[in-house]
């Protein structure tokens, strides 16, 4: 089919795809809807584009809203959230599809139109017309759009102003999770998010593989981290726990231990799981003394049911409220004790274990991070860097235990004396493997 076969939106009323005479307006938006379908998948990305600017952002400039009989028609039903939702699932109907055939360019571009929106100096005569002005800037103005920007992060580094911009893979997440976004928005998220969190643990590992080869340019893989070369040391420490009494063996250990128990019975012996082992046993007392209290008070009616994969997932998602925000607005008391005493690394670990138990919880986990850096993102970078040393802590942990990424450690140490120390990581190079059968990232 040809580009041709698909009639423009505006120009020849008779030949138009939208039925702007639909009787109510969920009927209008779903006939534009289809619209858009067709539009993406028959024009080329740049015809598709002039397109959606005529319907949406021209008839601005023309001082004509009667050239665009859908536009004039929606606003005469006098809703403007429902404007806003209609606008929001159209940008992201074509973003799903540009993504998918890895057109960013264009989904840059996209986004780009609301940026400067015409203004026509002549006095409107329409005010269906002053209308429609007015929805488009408080459409800018709204979270709605500072979501669809995030979908420009991944293409264009130079777009990264703020802190924040790095977690951005997080904030997608949580819209991808959210049953009041359009399907179309949750989709390009959940999309966009998994192609962010591959990239990050790609570079990691090239930058791991090359940072301890003299033989490599250093300036060919960058660090995805804020740490710089310190991360390979890190690395190291978190690496070093695998092997025989490796997070997943000790998990499925547990599991099996507890598989027959109650749930009160269960509230128990999962902190002593949490807790073992871990470096501050001072540090580690406080956390379950306060989530024993936390615990003992969460599903009481439920204490002598015994244990299945509902009630596990559920107690898994409580644990992790507890330990970062329990109502989705501020931080937890027991996210601010660990982290403003210098523990960043602890309470990963401890969210690690929880995941290692039941990994269906791992996307309300880092729905729960997106709101931690909602809550902290009006303050600037030197304000909340415990914060972003815990996301960065996590980011290169859940990429160490990622399953198409392994890194293990073998001692180059040539002297006794060092081979015997366990805590000398000098004496180890780390080494990472992207297995096979997964792409590489753009």
């Amino acid at each position: 089919m040809t580009t041709n076969s698909l009639p423009s939106i505006v120009g020849n009323q008779d030949t138009v795809k939208i039925n702007y005479l639909e009787p109510n307006l969920q009927a209008l938006q779903e006939s534009l809807y289809s619209f858009l379908l067709q539009l993406v998948n028959i024009y080329p990305p740049e015809e598709a584009l002039n397109e959606f600017k005529q319907l949406f952002i021209n008839c601005l400039e023309s001082g004509d809203l009667y050239a665009v009989p859908v536009i004039q028609k929606m606003v005469l039903f006098n809703n403007e959230d429902e404007f806003h939702y209609t606008l929001k699932r159209s940008c992201y109907i074509l973003i799903n599809n540009w993504a998918a055939k890895r057109k960013h360019r264009y989904i840059q571009e996209l986004i780009n139109l609301f940026t400067e929106l015409p203004v026509n100096h002549t006095i409107y005569s329409c005010s269906e017309l002053i209308t429609y002005q007015i929805w488009l800037e408080n459409f800018v103005h709204s979270q709605d759009y500072q979501e669809l920007k995030k979908f420009n992060y991944t293409n264009n580094s130079k777009t990264k102003t703020h802190w924040s911009d790095r977690y951005a893979n997080y904030l997608l997440i949580a819209q991808s999770l959210d049953p009041d976004k359009p399907k179309e928005q949750q989709e390009a998220a959940s999309k966009l998010s998994r192609q962010m969190k591959d990239k990050y643990k790609f570079e990691l590992a090239m930058y791991i593989a090359r940072s301890q080869s003299t033989a490599s340019s250093p300036t060919r893989y960058h660090n995805p981290s804020i740490f710089g070369d310190e991360v390979l040391r890190l690395i190291k420490m978190i690496v070093v726990k695998r092997g025989k009494f490796s997070y997943e063996n000790i998990a499925n250990i547990f599991l099996k231990q507890t598989q027959h128990q109650t749930l009160k019975q269960f509230k128990k012996s999962v902190q002593k799981y949490l807790f073992f082992s871990v470096g501050n046993q001072a540090i580690a007392e406080i956390i379950s003394q306060i989530l024993t209290e936390k615990l003992s008070l969460w599903k009481v009616e439920k204490d002598e049911v015994n244990l299945n994969k509902d009630l596990l997932l559920r107690a898994c998602n409580r644990l992790i409220d507890f330990l970062t925000t329990e109502n989705r607005h501020e931080p937890s008391e027991l996210f601010i004790l660990l982290l403003s005493h210098g523990h960043p690394l602890t309470l990963v670990i401890i969210l690690l274990k929880i995941i290692s138990i039941c990994k269906s919880t791992r996307s309300h986990l880092e729905s729960r991070i997106a709101d931690l850096i909602n809550y902290y993102k009006d303050k600037s970078e030197d304000e909340c860097k415990w914060v972003i040393h815990f996301i960065e802590f996590y980011n290169i942990t859940f990429a160490i235990y990622a399953e198409d990424v392994e890194y293990n450690l073998l001692k180059i140490a040539k002297n006794e004396a060092a081979s015997n120390s366990q805590m000398n990581l000098d004496i180890y190079r780390v080494f990472s493997q992207v297995k096979a059968d997964r792409s590489t990232p753009e």
